[in-house]
């Protein structure tokens, strides 16, 4: 027996300037369309694309309850709100006898609130501590509006069963979550001529930063050396061995040791200051 063809899908020109009551409509169709068509044809691409587009109005209403947390870009969280609408599209079935809507937000809202939990953390911390930060938070809430005050380390520690030592370690792996610039003014100074930053105060020039690129130069001039210039290097840099040690330990003279080193040293100078 022959199957059936499954009829042909209204051709839609803008899928997004579909309004809510009639994407409902046309979401219906094209699902049951969905579910018939085979996977990697182009009438599905179609109407699973027809059906993302249709529905991105969901994604801009769920990412609009995280615009103001942490420093996510709205446009990163709306990328990674359609990730869960895409997933949710790919999961749906109509015999489930729900509205799509309500099948695909806690998808598109999981997958928000994914992002700001493994990608939005100045400093990386384990997924534990991560988890205990928002517990903590919960509970800070919550005892606040019980106490009229901020709790402290060992009433949270109480309320969330656990030790004093594991509160404190949340606590200070929540600092991670966000980080301030360095370019940020300091309290009076920001509307002064002269606007004075974190920067200004903090740090200092790190000479060993000069060092790695010395030595990122000297490795290359290292390796052109002969046999006898390398030994030459290793003993005295390497063993950290006196000349009078290498010296009886070559068969010859502190004195040509000397010399041996300071003309290999001066090459070595010479041509470091051409590669820079």
């Amino acid at each position: 027996m022959a199957t059936a063809t499954p009829p042909a899908l209204p051709r839609i020109e803008d899928p997004r300037k579909i309004a809510p009551k009639d994407a409902r409509a046309l979401g219906a169709l094209f699902f049951e369309q969905l579910q018939v068509l085979e996977e990697g044809t182009q009438e599905y691409q179609y109407a699973r694309n027809t059906l993302i587009e249709m529905n991105l109005s969901l994604v801009h209403f769920a990412a609009k309850r995280f615009r103001n947390r942490g420093s996510g870009e709205m446009e990163d969280i709306v990328q990674v709100g359609t990730i869960g609408l895409i997933k949710a599209i790919d999961r749906f079935e109509l015999s489930r006898e729900v509205e799509f809507t309500s099948f695909a937000i806690p998808y598109i809202v999981g997958e928000i609130k994914r992002f700001f939990r493994d990608s939005t953390w100045a400093v990386h911390v384990p997924r534990r501590l991560q988890e205990l930060r928002v517990a903590l938070a919960k509970a800070k809430e919550s005892l606040t509006s019980v106490l009229g005050r901020d709790p402290g380390v060992a009433e949270l520690a109480e309320h969330l069963n656990m030790s004093e030592e594991e509160v404190i370690e949340g606590l200070v792996a929540a600092n991670g979550y966000t980080a301030g610039s360095l370019d940020l003014p300091i309290g009076a100074e920001q509307n002064s001529a002269e606007t004075v930053t974190y920067g200004d105060i903090k740090g200092d020039v790190d000479p060993a930063m000069e060092l790695v690129e010395d030595l990122h130069t000297l490795a290359p001039l290292l390796d052109r050396l002969d046999d006898r210039e390398r030994m030459l290097v290793a003993m005295r840099f390497g063993q950290e061995m006196t000349q009078a040690q290498i010296g009886e330990h070559l068969g010859i003279s502190q004195m040509h040791v000397s010399r041996l080193l300071t003309r290999l040293l001066t090459k070595l100078r010479k041509e470091m200051l051409t590669q820079s």
